[in-house]
Parts: C-alpha cells; sequence; structure tokens
C-alpha cells in the first residue's frame, strides 16, 4: 500500500457513528436543561399561587374549597420537586410529560374548582391523579 492509501485508511472516520453520537448526547442534554426548567416553572408557579391561597383569598372564602386549593398547592409543589429527578430517569421524556400532564390536569382542575365552585371540572381530576401516579410508575423504565 502506498503512503497516501495508510493516511487515507487511519484518517477514515465513520461520520453516521460520530454524527449519531452527538445527537444522542445533545438530545439527553437538551432534555436535562429542559426538564429542569419545567421543574423551576412549575415550583416558582406553585410560590405564587400558594401565596394568593394564603393572602390573596376573602377571609370568608369557603373552608372546603380552600382545602382543595391547599391541596392542589402542596401536589404542584411537590411534583415540581419530582421532576427535578426527571433527567435520571431511564426515558426522561416519558416522565417528565406524564408528571407534567398529570400535574396540569390534578392541580388545574383543583385549583378551577376551588376558586369557582364548579362542581362539573372535578370529574377531571382522577384522569390527572392516574397520569401522576403512571408518571411515577414510569421512572423504573
Amino acid at each position: 500500500m502506498s503512503s497516501e492509501k495508510l493516511t487515507e485508511v487511519k484518517t477514515c472516520k465513520t461520520p453516521l457513528l460520530q454524527s449519531d453520537s452527538r445527537k444522542r448526547l445533545r438530545v439527553m442534554f437538551v432534555s436535562e436543561t429542559f426538564w429542569i426548567s419545567i421543574a423551576g416553572i412549575f415550583g416558582a408557579l406553585g410560590v405564587i399561587i400558594g401565596a394568593y391561597g394564603e393572602h390573596g383569598l376573602p377571609p370568608d372564602f369557603p373552608a372546603q374549597r380552600k382545602k382543595v386549593f391547599d391541596v392542589a398547592n402542596r401536589y404542584q409543589m411537590l411534583h415540581s420537586l419530582a421532576l427535578l429527578a426527571v433527567p435520571l430517569a431511564g426515558r426522561p421524556n416519558i416522565v417528565g410529560t406524564l408528571l407534567s400532564v398529570g400535574m396540569i390536569i390534578f392541580c388545574g382542575t383543583c385549583y378551577f374548582h376551588a376558586l369557582t365552585g364548579n362542581e362539573h371540572i372535578i370529574r377531571y381530576t382522577p384522569i390527572g391523579g392516574t397520569t401522576l401516579i403512571v408518571g411515577w410508575l414510569s421512572f423504573v423504565l
């Protein structure tokens, strides 16, 4: 073999494998920072909503609806913290999506019911709760 051919063989790279590896690393990195950002957003909103629940609701606000509001806020804060662990999961996008959607449905319907007194929206709350349960279970995937 000539010297040119040896140099060519030595410098031969497999761009498909390198490109695939880079994409995988980039997707993983974006996924980690994305879910941590989402956790921060949900956490900040939880603090704001909790402050409103403590300081913004009228003194004559119905006790039962206040309890529902507080439960929603507690679940939002708990699951915001859980989102911080999403990058450690085997399937972070599945876990993060399930926890986020579950939180939006569960907490959102509870907040809406608490603030408006609308009884019809509460029928969707178990869907959010079930989604949260599946999100927690998906950590084992």
